[in-house]
């Protein structure tokens, strides 16, 4: 009886395994990096490998960063994967963007779960390089509507006045303010998309914090920067806030499959 003949292999799209290389390495990769090292770790040819990235870049699976020309994975790959994610994997993936933005910004990032209507925990911290910084704990609950990230959760959560209020009085704070306070800032919260918390609920500290989205367009997680009261002037808030604001833009895309957050809110 003759041997049975091994079967021939497949035959690959060689740029398909090449592209599909590059998104390995940058999402095992700790940081942003540029093509002349991607090429040379992975044994590619640069021109090539310039090439792969750019594609890669047109499609939303990796981003670019001008300033530093560096290549990082991006949220993109959330939309191909959203269904077998699960909330560990979606912060892993979104990790290298909190951290670019808390060293950017110097401030902590952090990111808020929504766990039920009456509590949020907190599932990651970015730090910045500064030795004396707010410091905040993975796994800390806070009541849902606290703070900046709880402005954003009753802004968006299609309650009431009334039926906020009926929470107001259970919430602890610092220094807390009066309800109609509070609601006039949950109002601004939902015209501006985005909230702040100027040391009432953490004495000292300023906290910028946005909505994340889930498909149903309910809020489901907030994206904070934490600093300081006096390190954040106008100039530096509203800078924060724009970036902040288009990260959780780009998380909400990715858990919705193309739904903005403009449209989120409005819902």
């Amino acid at each position: 009886m003759s041997e049975p003949r091994a079967s021939s292999p497949p035959k690959l799209v060689g740029a398909l395994v090449s592209g599909l290389g590059v998104l390995r390495y940058l999402a095992h990769n700790h940081g942003p990096t540029g093509v002349t090292r991607i090429a040379r770790d992975l044994d590619l040819n640069a021109s090539t490998c310039f090439n792969l990235l750019r594609t890669l870049v047109h499609e939303g699976l990796v981003t670019f960063d001008d300033e530093t020309k560096s290549y990082a994975i991006g949220l993109g790959v959330v939309e191909l994967a959203q269904g077998a994610l699960d909330r560990a994997s979606l912060v892993k993936l979104v990790e290298p963007h909190l951290n670019a933005i808390a060293v950017r910004h110097e401030v902590t990032v952090v990111m808020w779960q929504a766990l039920n209507s009456e509590r949020m925990a907190l599932v990651h911290v970015a730090e910045n390089h500064n030795a004396i910084r707010v410091q905040m704990t993975v796994g800390t609950r806070i009541p849902t509507f606290a703070g900046a990230s709880g402005r954003c959760m009753a802004a968006f959560s299609g309650m009431t006045k009334t039926e906020i209020r009926s929470r107001f009085g259970a919430l602890r704070w610092d220094s807390a303010p009066s309800f109609e306070d509070y609601w006039a800032s949950v109002v601004k919260t939902r015209e501006r998309g985005y909230a702040i918390d100027d040391g009432q609920y953490q004495r000292g500290a300023t906290i910028l914090a946005v909505p994340v989205f889930d498909p149903s367009r309910k809020p489901t997680m907030t994206i904070g920067g934490a600093s300081f009261s006096a390190q954040l002037d106008t100039a530096r808030v509203k800078a924060l806030a724009g970036d902040l604001g288009a990260l959780a833009e780009r998380v909400t895309r990715a858990l919705s499959g193309g739904a903005a957050v403009g449209d989120a809110a409005a819902g």
